[in-house]
């Protein structure tokens, strides 16, 4: 595996935008909040250390990764926003639901971009284990929190 090694969630902080004046969503998924909750805290760090003020970043909660497209969409009706983050963790088990979710969950989140011309981050962990997702939300591999939120910050720049 070529992440093996790595940290994915490096990056030069100079190379990130400021997120200075900017308004964020954060949409996150309940489902496996242990994972969850960890890329939710690696998300608003990030956003904060990039100049994010504290009340500029708006947190909506849904029960999994299925509805953070939706959840998204609804953020949108409320405010307009520079980017909206969507944070869940999908682990594949025994069954296809795996792989229907995954493919819902990242269609929808391009559809509702497309839709209201707005960045809408992927930040969701597709992994085969448990231990994987902890690797990819704060543990060997970095934290996918941090990644969508440097994403949103240079889409939003864009």
């Amino acid at each position: 595996m070529s992440t093996e090694l790595r940290n994915l969630s490096s990056c030069n902080k100079d190379d990130v935008p400021s997120g200075e004046k900017g308004i964020f969503g954060i949409v996150v998924s309940e489902w496996n909040s242990e994972i969850t909750d960890n890329l939710l805290r690696g998300a608003v760090d990030t956003l904060l250390e990039h100049g994010v003020d504290d009340k500029d970043i708006y947190i909506r909660h849904v029960p999994g990764s299925f509805e953070l497209p939706f959840g998204a969409s609804t953020l949108l009706e409320k405010k307009r926003f520079d980017a909206i983050i969507c944070l869940g963790c999908v682990i594949q088990g025994e069954t296809r639901h795996f792989d229907f979710i995954c493919d819902a969950v990242a269609n929808g989140i391009m559809q509702v971009s497309l839709k209201e011309e707005i960045p809408v981050v992927f930040g969701v962990l597709t992994t085969n284990t448990l231990e994987q997702a902890r690797d990819r939300s704060g543990g060997k591999h970095g934290n996918k929190g941090v990644e969508a939120a440097v994403t949103a910050l240079k889409m939003a720049a864009l």
